[in-house]
């Protein structure tokens, strides 16, 4: 012990590193495996075997990263996390647990850990979790990246949140209505973290046809099923080193779920059509606005996924508790419609702004986006107006009152289906063509919804690819 430190010692002197990480392992061996892995990289070392040592050198010097055993003998690793936790400060701490122990991994998120490893340490993961725990900004210099507006309570207290969970590689839970800015709020944890410099992949798990999503999530190989015509990495691959976004994981197959719930634990992927196993350094955050405590209680969803994806959740309100705010999120929108090519400057009435104020935006502020996109289309006019903003009458209500009335332009089938169109088409609008959203304000499964799309002819504009 007292040969790895010192050891240490000299490293941290001779070099004079800017970068000093604390080693903390009741096993001589594993600590100077580490300490030898961490001064290649540079960094300067210390180490402790207990967890009075640990606290001691916390308190003597200051450091950029802690490595923390589970196991010490005079206490546990969870013990030195929320010590730390309640130091001045932001320093980070890794746990390394025991090779397929979940359980500690997810207490040790819970505690505030940054991240951990499991035995026997894996030098290459090591390296990576050390280089990205060193990387996290300073809190003041942090990028704002995209931007949650609004200063009601709600929001303040949202914000506050992703700036805690930026600071940390645990998996996040984001639950709240459509439209409610789930996928934005992702982006800012990812923006203002440790990954910011790369990849954000986005994935919607309801737009993903069941037979496709092994080979999209893991990727392929050439000749592994017909047209596989080349090596093709899915969205692990593509997002390697960075976050991987699972938006509505609620509608993922419970087959897939199995899979996913591997990759995550073992940070290992499989390409279809593949014998080896390749390492993925990958944060998750996923996303529903459906209640996914109540899907496991349904057996829709497997209960190890969830606590692995719900290790921490952030509730986004909906935008009716955050009614203080629509006047500035209102402006902004407002602002980015005029900035489009041939679009004019637009504001709102008074009266415009009262009639938003006094309206529950089912769709949230993807409604909102929309109503405002679509009465300054519209309207024409520097001033948006009340009658501008049509919040009463729906095109929907208003084909239903058509139907009410007993008239009918066309034979019965084709007015059935114009009816139709016209109430998909204005679900498709107010959740911003998001189908699973659509789907739900419909009444309908999602798969329901994308063949009567088909069958209508109705189309995204500028669909992307699913991939």
């Amino acid at each position: 012990m007292k040969r790895a430190e010192r050891r240490g010692g000299r490293a941290q002197n001779a070099g004079a590193p800017e970068q000093r990480v604390l080693v903390v392992d009741d096993e001589p061996d594993i600590r100077e495996l580490l300490e030898l892995t961490l001064v290649k990289m540079g960094l300067g070392v210390d180490t402790a075997g207990s967890l009075a040592a640990a606290k001691e050198r916390l308190g003597a010097a200051r450091y950029h990263l802690c490595l923390t055993d589970m196991r010490l003998p005079d206490g546990e690793g969870l013990d030195l996390v929320r010590h730390i936790a309640a130091l001045p400060g932001d320093l980070p701490v890794a746990v390394i647990t025991a090779y397929g122990s979940a359980e500690n991994a997810v207490a040790a998120l819970k505690a505030g850990a940054f991240d951990y490893v499991s035995k026997p340490v894996g030098l290459e993961q090591l390296r990576a979790l050390v280089k990205s725990a060193l990387s996290l900004p300073e809190r003041s210099a942090a990028g704002p990246g995209l931007q949650l507006l609004g200063e009601s309570a709600p929001m303040q207290e949202v914000r506050q949140m992703i700036g805690k969970l930026a600071r940390t590689q645990a998996p996040v839970h984001i639950s709240g209505e459509s439209g409610s800015g789930k996928e934005l709020a992702a982006r800012q944890i990812h923006l203002n973290g440790a990954r910011r410099d790369r990849p954000f992949v986005p994935v919607n798990c309801g737009a993903i046809p069941e037979n496709l999503m092994e080979s999209e999530f893991f990727g392929y190989r050439r000749g592994a099923f017909t047209g596989a015509q080349e090596d093709r990495g899915g969205f692990f691959q593509a997002a390697d080193g960075g976050t991987l976004f699972l938006d509505e994981v609620a509608e993922l197959p419970i087959a897939m779920q199995v899979k996913l719930l591997r990759a995550i634990q073992e940070k290992r992927v499989r390409k279809v059509g593949s014998t080896q196993e390749d390492a993925v350094d990958v944060r998750v955050i996923s996303a529903t606005h459906q209640n996914l405590g109540a899907r496991v209680e349904a057996r829709a969803f497997r209960q190890d996924l969830y606590y692995r994806l719900n290790v921490i959740e952030l509730k986004m309100p909906p935008l009716r508790e955050c009614r203080e705010d629509i006047e500035v999120i209102a402006a902004a929108i407002l602002a980015r419609l005029a900035s489009r090519p041939g679009s004019a400057k637009a504001r709102l009435s008074e009266a415009a702004l009262q009639e938003l104020r006094g309206y529950d935006f089912p769709g949230n502020i993807r409604e909102l986006e929309n109503i405002l996109e679509r009465a300054t289309a519209l309207s024409g006019a520097s001033e948006v107006a009340p009658e501008d903003l049509r919040l009463r009458l729906a095109a929907g209500e208003e084909a239903l009152a058509g139907a009410r009335s007993g008239t009918l332009d066309a034979p019965l089938p084709e007015y059935l289906d114009r009816i139709e169109r016209e109430a998909i088409q204005e679900a498709l609008a107010k959740t911003g063509f998001n189908r699973t959203a659509a789907a739900k304000l419909l009444g309908v499964t999602f798969r329901t919804l994308r063949y009567r799309m088909q069958r209508l002819g109705i189309h995204e504009p500028s669909e992307p690819d699913a991939r």
